[in-house]
């Protein structure tokens, strides 16, 4: 169900058709984008589910929310490995999500949770790799992994709101870490200051610029009339082509 119901959303980017759905449009955008990309047209009706593809290409759609959970097992395994220390334990949790069928089925069709998954394990991924860089902090590793960390927030948060989730594990990360520094003597107030604004740069200001941004290029690329319409205003809809609205003379 949830196939006929992303995929057909995948399709209104592809013909720029304005839709309105409950999630952020970064998920759905990659799945158009990826479905622009291996060849499909945008021209599957998706009426109902078990609907056959017959000469439609769907599988790039498909294999790129495929690669997206497959990557979740790499990732667990650095985490883990991170974590732990322990290559016995990484190779246990890379097994374990090698072989679940829940992972592997949520993996093989066109849905937002592959997607989803992708950015919430890579941002704590990325947040633990930051930890591990503690002891040289401002180095580039320290910054490529910390602003990586905000990227992976945005994406979560794009593709679904239940990644707050993940925002709050890294601010509550975040805050011990800050915390930490506070206590730590040797450190000058300047110095934590600056351990401060880079996190606010990072986790916060960066990943609000790329939150808004996927706004923006959602609303650039749907600019044709469609089911969404009637959720937004009168002067919203005069933007839209072929609304029966469109560069009509208003009064304001």
């Amino acid at each position: 169900w949830d196939e006929t119901h992303f995929g057909k959303m995948g399709s209104y980017y592809i013909n720029r058709t304005f839709f309105f759905d409950v999630h952020p449009p970064l998920g759905k955008m990659l799945i158009g984008l990826a479905g622009y990309l291996s060849g499909y047209d945008g021209t599957f009706p998706f009426q109902k589910p078990g609907d056959r593809y017959e000469h439609h290409n769907y599988m790039g759609m498909r294999g790129f929310c495929a690669f997206l959970g497959s990557c979740l097992v790499p990732f667990a395994y650095l985490t883990v490995l991170e974590l732990s220390k322990s290559l016995p334990a990484a190779l246990l949790t890379a097994f374990i999500l090698i072989f679940d069928t829940g992972c592997i089925t949520l993996s093989q069709y066109i849905l937002l949770d592959p997607i989803l998954m992708f950015f919430l394990m890579g941002a704590v991924l990325s947040m633990v790799k930051c930890n591990t860089c503690a002891d040289r902090p401002f180095s580039t590793s320290w910054w490529f992994w910390l602003s990586l960390t905000g990227v992976n927030l945005a994406g979560a948060m794009g593709v679904k709101f239940v990644g707050l989730f993940v925002v709050l594990l890294v601010g509550l990360n975040t805050i011990y870490d800050l915390w930490d520094l506070l206590g730590n003597l040797s450190l000058s107030l300047v110095v934590f200051g600056k351990h401060l604004l880079a996190r606010v740069l990072c986790l916060i200001v960066l990943p609000l610029a790329l939150y808004t941004a996927i706004f923006a290029v959602h609303f650039a690329v749907l600019n044709k009339s469609g089911p969404g319409d009637g959720f937004f205003s009168s002067a919203f809809q005069s933007q839209l082509i072929g609304n029966n609205l469109h560069n009509v003379s208003v009064p304001e």
